[in-house]
């Protein structure tokens, strides 16, 4: 947010500046879907409606689910939020009590990290390396294991790293969760924009249900950030719970925003592997172009649409200490806005989101080589 609202400052005093920061598709919302706000409100579909959501959008959501991924939830075992974030933090208000233990891999989403420590939760970090690509392991995740343990975080494919836990070792991580007593939340926000195997869902596992917390978005699926509209799916106690916290704080999601993405949900899916195709696209220039540059590293990702590479060959250059530090004085020398890695619990790597033009990477990747030439 920080890098962002700096990089508003430029534009707002004229300045040309290649934004890699933002983490949301560069794609319009597909037109079926907007039509279908346009048409709850001419249908004056603006009041109120029950806080998990009206019944027809949790039915879509558990048979899209299904469709997609063969899995078997209820109505009753789902929930729409407003947004994955709202997800997320209710799942955890209605778990976590001061001291439980929850597994995060590093580098985590941001959120994670500060929503554990919210609801007095510890966050016990699970290391993963550029060598591996930053994938998790099932080796790892057992390690971290305790009798305190009371959630375990998967978010594959990953923001910030692109990387994605492939379904044998998640299988196995399910099974080490499971024996454990503790609940596999599965961060499935990016979960259709995987380049290599079939998507999937460890929620289709036998007995998943009692053990496995679905947390969602439609923002990153089908082009919707601003639109707000997530969803969790899990035990039905669970989904209770949430359900009673959401309608003491922000009660429904907007009525419109869950006629959208009713049709979202049930109208065509093209837009999906438009999306994924030109992620590819971009993801195949951008990761060998960010390697030929002295000093960068970077892992191709499997999923996603964010880089990670590795900066650290440049600190002690130029007053630079920090991945920040190279952050900042990118957008101020070149005009090119990525996120630190201290923003995703790492200190030596930059994120940069190729949702961009291709016109806009290709600039990027040129102001990027320039500013580390300048460090000699």
């Amino acid at each position: 947010m920080a890098v962002t609202a700096k990089a508003g400052a430029l534009k707002a005093a004229g300045v040309n500046v290649i934004a890699f920061a933002a983490g949301e598709p560069d794609f319009p919302t597909p037109t079926h879907i907007k039509d279908a706000a346009k048409q709850a409100l001419d249908d004056d579909f603006t009041r109120y409606t029950p806080a998990g959501g009206i019944p027809p959008l949790r039915q879509a959501i558990v048979d899209w689910h299904a469709r997609d991924f063969g899995t078997s939830y209820e109505p009753s075992e789902a929930i729409a939020c407003v947004g994955g974030k709202h997800a997320i933090f209710n799942a955890m208000a209605a778990l976590l009590d001061d001291g439980d233990e929850v597994v995060l891999p590093v580098p985590y989403w941001v959120t994670f990290y500060d929503v554990i420590n919210y609801h007095g939760g510890k966050v016990v970090r699970v290391e993963t390396t550029e060598a591996d690509g930053y994938r998790l392991t099932a080796e790892a995740i057992e390690k971290a294991l305790t009798p305190k343990t009371k959630i375990v975080i998967v978010n594959s494919p990953s923001n910030p790293s692109g990387a994605v836990v492939g379904k044998p070792e998640f299988q196995k991580i399910y099974q080490l969760v499971k024996e454990a007593g503790a609940y596999l939340m599965t961060d499935e926000c990016y979960c259709h924009f995987v380049y290599g195997d079939e998507p999937f869902s460890i929620a289709a596992e036998p007995d998943a249900k009692e053990h496995v917390i679905v947390v969602g978005s439609l923002s990153k699926t089908f082009a919707m950030t601003g639109w707000r509209l997530g969803y969790a799916m899990g035990p039905k106690n669970l989904i209770s719970s949430i359900n009673k916290l959401q309608s003491h704080s922000t009660s429904n999601p907007t009525s419109i925003a869950q006629r959208a993405a009713l049709q979202a949900l049930n109208g065509p899916q093209d837009s999906i592997q438009e999306m994924l195709g030109k992620y590819r696209e971009r993801r195949d220039f951008l990761v060998p172009a960010l390697n030929a540059i002295p000093g960068l590293t970077c892992p191709m990702p499997d999923g996603a649409f964010y880089a990670y590479p590795t900066v650290s060959a440049h600190f002690g250059k130029a007053g630079i200490g920090s991945a920040l530090d190279f952050a900042t004085k990118l957008l101020e020398d070149e005009h090119v806005a990525v996120v630190p890695g201290e923003a995703f619990g790492t200190t030596d790597q930059i994120r940069i989101s190729y949702a961009a033009s291709m016109d806009d990477l290709e600039k990027g990747v040129e102001r990027i080589a320039k500013f580390v030439a300048s460090l000699g």
